[in-house]
């Protein structure tokens, strides 16, 4: 008796383009045939892409501004607090509460702690560190970095299958190459 054969289930479905308006023009055709779970990859930016495949506006502002506001606000109480309670100094007169001389602290802090929130906002938001990712067994997966546009349309998606999706991506303009993605 064989033992029996086992495929490896398929991440989704990669194809290659030789030109940035050639993944464009892809994209909005996979959007428009009703693909919801794809992406695309290339050397650049390509803000179009991004506008095909519906992302949403970045929430790394908002969570800047409320880091920064934070710091700005915590540098501000401590300073106030050590002025007030625990070291008050009487200076020539001076009152214990002088907020002109907490600005360049608290102007600190707020960069300090917008900056920081940035980063980890960055990479909490962008799903960071990811050591793997199925999409890396493609070996023409590398060139997205350097010359290469890429489409991947996920076998989650609802109207993926394997042969009719595969049919669709040879089907489009200036297609160079379709791969299945292994998981």
């Amino acid at each position: 008796m064989s033992a029996p054969t086992h495929t490896p289930e398929t991440w989704g479905l990669l194809a290659e383009f030789d030109t940035a308006d050639a993944l464009i023009a892809a994209t909005r055709r996979a959007r428009e045939a009703g693909y919801t779970k794809m992406d695309g990859y290339s050397p650049y930016p390509i803000g179009e892409v991004a506008d095909e495949l519906g992302f949403p506006r970045s929430e790394i502002g908002a969570i800047m501004f409320t880091g920064g506001l934070v710091g700005a606000t915590m540098g501000f109480l401590m300073l106030t607090w050590v002025s007030w309670v625990e070291y008050p100094l009487n200076i020539a007169g001076k009152p214990y509460f002088s907020w002109s001389m907490f600005i360049p602290i608290t102007w600190e802090l707020l960069v300090l702690t917008a900056s920081v929130s940035g980063v980890v906002g960055l990479l909490a938001l962008c799903g960071l560190p990811m050591p793997y990712h199925p999409l890396f067994n493609v070996p023409g997966f590398a060139r997205a970095t350097k010359d290469g546009f890429f489409l991947a349309i996920e076998a989650e998606d609802p109207r993926f299958s394997p042969t009719t999706t595969k049919d669709f991506l040879s089907g489009l303009a200036d297609v160079k190459s379709v791969e299945e993605v292994p998981a």
